[in-house]
């Protein structure tokens, strides 16, 4: 057994071809504890040929790239270089008055549910800019530490504790998810190597700790409120079928709600997987309609955002056996082989996680040839968060895709301020961190 840890820890556990392709199995892996919940829901539409698919041509993109040993070209940009960490400065200050602005004007979401949903949304847009530049500064500040000690990391993680504890009070998660692992995987190469026995370990712990904070939104939501209601559709069944339901409801009960809480969201995730499948192959593909919607939001008057266009479709295929699958008036997460399938089916899955593996590998490319001390790593740790996080969320708020673009060209165009450190950097510094 210790000879089996050994080699397990000599994975490099954040590199391209194991940490997204683990979650994302995990993840579904994880699923397949229902509680009886695809009973209840009716669920027979199998997911795995397109986890299988999603997975396959994920690591093609991945394995191309490496071989060919290519990273993100700097668009003749590089003039630009000296400017980046500035205008980081300048969006972490923006977000900073932003996030003032809507604290004074909503209130915390963590104290009402309704207090998040009634956040003005341009402000909520902009208060994000606060976790994402104070992540990037501190991130590269770490990375820039020629002699980074276990105090310093304390005063690094102590800051960053600071932020996320400011949006854990708003009750938003996606941001506490990726500042979270973002600054792990900074930890893991820049101070010290985090073992995969670790990783399982703080996975555990960080995994039930949202799912208990899930648990724990739910059961303090006010039901008076409109958007808390739990009716059920009034559809006509068959006897058989309302029994069936009844049946599958009791033996859903049977198991404690705290047990449910655990994995309620990769199994959610699952149940909406197979029925955007099931949609799609009575109703056809939307043809582009989801992945629209991202950038018509912020087109003038009333619009649909792509998680509610989701929760339509999901629901006009549960309602006919009884069900919601999502409340009315709330958001569903597609999870992004779902975000994929419901617009282009299997084809735009295989060119979607195609694509992810291959900016990945571009980007770990980068990491590679000019060490671990550079902005790149800061880039490649967002990214490939961010693109784990989307494999329960979908890749559908306008914000991460801005925050994406800006890092990528930002990795593109940065260039170490110390050139000959950066020759031996690039020689020693990856090696000696992966070894130690």
């Amino acid at each position: 057994m210790k000879k089996l840890f050994g080699k397990l820890n000599k994975i490099d556990t954040f590199s391209p071809y194991f940490f997204l392709p683990f979650i994302l199995i995990l993840y579904f892996f994880t699923s397949m504890f229902d509680w009886h919940k695809f009973e209840q829901f009716n669920i027979h539409v199998s997911i795995w040929p397109a986890v299988i698919l999603a997975v396959i041509c994920y690591y093609i993109g991945v394995y191309v790239i490496d071989k060919l040993n290519w990273t993100i070209p700097s668009f003749g940009l590089s003039f630009l270089s000296k400017y980046v960490i500035h205008f980081i400065v300048f969006l972490t200050l923006l977000g900073l008055g932003a996030f003032i602005l809507m604290t004074f004007e909503g209130g915390l979401g963590i104290s009402d549910e309704s207090n998040r949903r009634n956040l003005d949304p341009k402000l909520n847009f902009f208060s994000q800019l606060l976790w994402f530049g104070v992540l990037l500064l501190l991130s590269y500040k770490m990375i820039l530490e020629k002699n980074m000690t276990w105090k310093k990391a304390f005063v690094y993680g102590s800051i960053f504790a600071g932020v996320i504890f400011l949006f854990l009070l708003m009750a938003y998660r996606t941001p506490l998810i990726i500042m979270l692992f973002t600054g792990i995987i900074i930890f893991h190469y820049v101070v010290k190597r985090v073992k995969l026995t670790w990783f399982l370990t703080t996975l555990l712990v960080i995994g039930v700790a949202f799912s208990m904070f899930s648990f724990i939104r739910v059961l303090t939501e006010d039901r008076s409120l409109e958007f808390n209601d739990r009716e059920q559709p009034d559809v006509e069944l068959t006897e058989d079928e309302r029994e069936n339901l009844l049946t599958a409801e009791q033996k859903v009960n049977q198991t404690p709600l705290w047990i449910r809480a655990l994995n309620e969201e990769s199994v959610t995730g699952h149940i909406v997987l197979s029925t955007i499948i099931e949609y799609t192959q009575e109703n056809g593909y939307l043809n582009g309609e989801i992945h629209k919607g991202i950038f018509s939001t912020l087109l003038p008057g009333e619009q649909t955002s792509p998680r509610m266009e989701v929760t339509k479709v999901v629901n006009s295929v549960s309602v006919e056996k009884g069900k919601n699958i999502t409340r009315e008036n709330r958001t569903t997460t597609p999870t992004f082989i779902g975000q994929l399938f419901l617009d282009g089916g299997y084809l735009l899955v295989a060119i979607g996680f195609f694509l992810y593996g291959a900016l990945i590998s571009l980007i770990y490319n980068k990491v590679k040839q000019e060490g671990i001390r550079s902005f790149h790593t800061v880039a490649y740790a967002f990214t490939i968060t961010v693109f784990t996080v989307s494999m329960h969320t979908g890749l559908l708020d306008l914000i991460i895709i801005l925050m994406l673009g800006f890092v990528i060209i930002a990795s593109s165009i940065i260039n170490m301020e110390n050139k000959t450190a950066s020759v031996i950097l690039k020689k020693t510094a990856w090696a000696n961190n992966m070894n130690s």
